[in-house]
């Protein structure tokens, strides 16, 4: 069929189109950013942030909530990334067998889409009841870093095989190892990549509430160490706006999390690209 436009019309048609989906995201971004912390700022203070969670919330501070999401973060992170990070290696410079990486990928992919609330009651189930660990932030951080591996092994994977194989044959005729090789060349061209994951990742589990509803508790006190309980800021936030407790402080909970988030986001990408001028001898 002839098509009545040409090819002109068609590319002048279609960068509207992409230009106006690209703006309708960033509006959508800005409108529920600009809303939260509209609502939500007016009610943050040093008090509010560094004060004890007082009434269930209604009144004081949020302080030991915010070290419950920072424990939990932190835990799930160390044991996610190493093991994301080495799987991804595994699959793109060791698995010789297809089927095997075919599987590994399966199962990302499935544990990817795995709602979170079944990961929550698996971390019930396994880390609180069978291997008697309690509610802990230590077990909220198990799972969380179970459902932060499959986001690291697949933004890591796609890293690692865009680095270009120029760079892995020159290694190798300089007489470097497959590992020194993996270790001083492949890595450090990957790291943009790889730290993207890791932040993903790290987003993710510091905003995630339903896969920490039945392994972290709700305790309001501060948790001394990773065995203790906690209530981390989603799921603080979700328990203020649910139940009717504060909703002023509800709104100051979630500017909280949006700000952490985004300091996290913008410090990483920062030295992330720091480190790229360096390689780049551009510092």
């Amino acid at each position: 069929m002839k098509s009545f436009l040409s090819p002109s019309r068609s590319q002048k048609i279609m960068n509207s189109v992409l230009i106006f989906s690209g703006l309708l995201t960033i509006s959508v971004l800005v409108i529920i950013l600009a809303f939260i912390l509209i609502e939500g700022l007016p009610a943050i203070n040093l008090e509010f942030i560094f004060g004890s969670v007082k009434d269930q919330g209604r009144s004081g501070g949020i302080f030991p909530v915010i070290v419950s999401s920072l424990y939990v973060t932190l835990i799930s992170v160390l044991i996610a990334a190493p093991l994301g990070v080495g799987a991804a290696i595994y699959v793109v410079e060791y698995a010789e067998n297809r089927k095997l990486v075919n599987v590994i990928r399966f199962g990302a992919e499935t544990l990817a889409s795995i709602p979170s609330i079944v990961f929550g009651l698996f971390g019930f189930a396994f880390f609180v009841m069978f291997l008697k660990m309690g509610w802990s932030v230590f077990s909220g951080g198990l799972v969380l870093a179970i459902m932060a591996i499959p986001t690291i092994f697949q933004v890591v994977e796609v890293s690692l095989r865009s680095v270009p194989s120029t760079y892995k044959e020159g290694s190798y005729g300089l007489g470097a190892t497959k590992w020194q090789t993996i270790c001083n060349v492949i890595l450090p061209a990957a790291i943009p990549g790889i730290v993207t994951g890791i932040i993903l990742a790290m987003t993710r589990a510091i905003s995630e509430a339903a896969a920490v509803m039945y392994t972290v508790g709700s305790s309001v006190s501060m948790p001394i160490s990773m065995f203790d309980p906690g209530r981390p800021l989603p799921l603080h936030l979700y328990i203020l706006a649910t139940e009717g407790i504060s909703l002023k402080n509800a709104f100051a909970t979630a500017a909280v999390l949006v700000i952490i988030v985004m300091v996290i986001t913008f410090l990483t990408n920062y030295f992330t690209q720091m480190y790229q001028n360096k390689m780049m001898g551009n510092l």
